[in-house]
This record gives structure tokens, C-alpha cells and sequence, in this order.
């Protein structure tokens, strides 16, 4: 017996080195990516075991926003650059591809010139890659076997800054921060069918699930819009306790999760009464939101905590605050 001690000593101390260098097992099934900007990284989160398991860098560089693969096996991160949308800095020009099991940077997609590429979002059905490039007023559509860029839809607004796109892939809608404008875009056709003028300034922008709404949440006061989608045009406000940011429908339709900045405070929106119906407190600076398919959980990115809430959709209670990376903010669900 006295031989093995040492042996457990190793065993132990090879435990820790792997849980320190970020290599730890994945689970597959509950994976949830998450773009922590301030460190120039993703965060790669086991969502079941609560705990960030991995980082990958950007090179240096910064991405807001992060889509997965609908395998669940790649990452794609814009790379926008160290500004904020409509101010001063750097102009991104690319979009890195990052292989989740193995933890780096397989691939890459010059856009050609600085556009600022922030949101990507996959096609519900054709499995096309729509990027928001900010600077040519555009969306890019990319396709994510090749790395190619195979065409273009004109948003006919500067800062495009996030896309929604209807879980029939037919329509797509942006938010132009700066105007204050949704932008109305025909995916199969790749063109612009309408701008929709909200307010002096919006951001982030989310479709329901029957795809009949449009929300988006006013900068310059407490309130969310509602787009009507069969008229294109604005339809009524909702009143939060504090200006919203992002946003996200459960699966069954009847509830709007809200993130709160200045409150640190999470809103749940009846949708069918149409008003708030309760807020939940979370860590500084909720940013966005992402809504697990099984619709059990809501996933709220928490920027000056360097935190990721998991909000059981059941009680709406925090049921983890998940150690994110510094600027924690966008998130996909990349889980199999």
C-alpha cells in the first residue's frame, strides 16, 4: 500500500492540470458558446455542469456575437472590431470559424474590406450564414462549407446591427440602431421590402415563434416595439421597468424574456396579455439572451459581471450563475 500513494498524488495532480489548461471533457448535449469580448475569446460552457470548460482566442481581436452550426460542432465569430456600433475604432473584416471539440480556429472569411461584421445567423432552411456587415449597409449571405460569400441583401439603412430571421426562413428583420428603423428583407429574393421607423435609437431585435411580431427595444425610453409582420408596420409599445436590450420567445409562444442593463434586472413579457408580467434580478449588464430548445432554461449574458444566468423558464427563478469571460455577450446554443 505504501506505493500507492504516489500513484493517486499523480493521478490528482494530472486532474488538476487538465481542469486548469481548459481541457476538460464536453458534453455534447449541453453546450452553450458565449462571446466574451472584453477578453477577445469564446467561452465554450457546459451548461448542465454550470461551469465555462474551455476558451478559444480571436487572435487578438474582438467578436460581439457568436452563431453555431446546426450540428452543433462549429462556432462562426464575426469579428467586428474595438468600437461600438457607430462610433469610432476599427473596422472588422472577417469571421472566424472555430471547431468546438477541438478548441481553435479552423477557418476564416475575409469580407474583402472593413465592414464591421457583427450578427450571424443560420437560415432555418436552407443552411445559409447571414452575416449583418454594418458599413455596407447590408447583410452578406455566406456559405458556411465553402467560407464563400455567394450574394448580398441591401438593408437600405446604416448600422444594421442584429438580425432576426422567421422560423420559416422567409423573412428577416433588422435593427438599425442609429436611425432607429427595422429593416423589412425578402431571404429567398435578397431584397428589401420595407424600412420601418421606430424610434430615435433601437437595439437587438427577436421574431415570435408564429411570426406574426417584430420586437425591439427602444433606447430613449422604457419600452419594447411590436411589428406587425403582415402590415410591416409598427403596432403598439410595451412599458418595461427599465430600457430593454435583448430579446427572446420561448418555444411554445407565450413569453418574451428581456434583458435590462441599467436595472440588472431580467423581464418576463405575457404575450398574450401583452405587458410584463414579472422581472427577475441577475448580475450587472444582462446583454442577450438565448432560449434553450427544450425551452427549460433562458441563458442571459451578464457584460460588467463576467457571468451567464440560467433562468428555469418554470418558476423563473436563477437556477446557476454560470463564470463567464470578461464582456460576456452573445450567445448560441450549440448543443446536440
Amino acid at each position: 500500500m505504501r506505493n500507492a500513494r504516489p500513484v493517486v498524488q499523480l493521478l490528482i495532480c494530472a486532474l488538476a492540470m487538465s481542469i486548469s489548461s481548459g481541457s476538460q471533457p464536453m458534453n455534447r448535449n449541453s453546450i452553450l458558446l458565449v462571446a466574451n469580448k472584453g477578453d477577445h475569446s469564446l467561452g465554450i460552457i457546459d451548461a448542465e455542469a454550470g461551469r465555462q470548460i474551455a476558451t478559444v482566442p480571436e487572435q487578438g481581436v474582438t467578436g460581439h456575437e457568436v452563431a453555431a452550426s446546426p450540428d452543433g460542432k462549429l462556432a462562426y465569430v464575426p469579428i467586428y472590431g474595438n468600437s461600438g456600433v457607430g462610433k469610432a475604432g476599427t473596422d472588422g473584416s472577417n469571421m472566424v470559424v472555430i471547431d468546438i471539440a477541438a478548441r481553435k480556429i479552423v477557418g476564416n472569411v475575409d469580407f474583402g474590406h472593413g465592414v464591421r461584421p457583427h450578427c450571424a445567423v443560420f437560415g432555418p432552411t436552407d443552411g445559409l450564414l447571414y452575416v449583418t456587415t454594418e458599413l455596407d449597409n447590408a447583410i452578406t449571405v455566406i456559405d458556411p462549407h465553402t467560407l464563400k460569400t455567394i450574394g448580398t441583401i441591401p438593408t437600405g439603412q446604416p448600422e444594421s446591427h442584429m438580425l432576426a430571421i422567421s422560423l420559416d426562413g422567409g423573412r428577416g428583420y433588422t435593427a438599425n440602431v442609429g436611425p432607429g428603423t427595422v429593416s423589412v428583407l425578402d431571404m429567398k429574393a435578397r431584397k428589401n421590402l420595407a424600412v420601418i421607423p421606430v424610434s430615435g435609437e433601437i437595439q437587438r431585435i427577436s421574431v415570435s415563434v408564429d411570426g406574426r411580431m417584430v420586437f425591439t427595444a427602444d433606447q430613449t425610453k422604457p419600452q419594447l416595439a411590436v411589428i406587425d409582420t403582415s402590415s410591416n408596420k409598427f403596432k403598439t409599445w410595451i412599458s418595461l421597468p427599465a430600457p430593454g436590450y435583448g430579446t427572446a420567445p420561448t418555444p411554445d409562444g407565450r413569453w418574451l424574456v428581456v434583458a435590462m442593463p441599467s436595472a440588472s434586472k431580467v423581464a418576463v413579457v405575457d404575450l398574450h396579455a401583452m405587458k410584463v408580467a414579472q422581472t427577475i434580478d441577475v448580475p450587472a449588464a444582462p446583454q442577450e439572451v438565448v432560449i434553450r430548445p427544450d425551452g427549460q432554461f433562458a441563458y442571459v449574458s451578464c457584460d460588467a459581471s463576467r457571468k451567464v444566468a440560467a433562468i428555469r423558464t418554470s418558476d423563473w427563478k436563477v437556477a446557476t450563475l454560470i463564470e463567464a469571460g470578461g464582456g460576456a455577450d452573445g450567445l448560441a446554443w450549440a448543443g446536440i
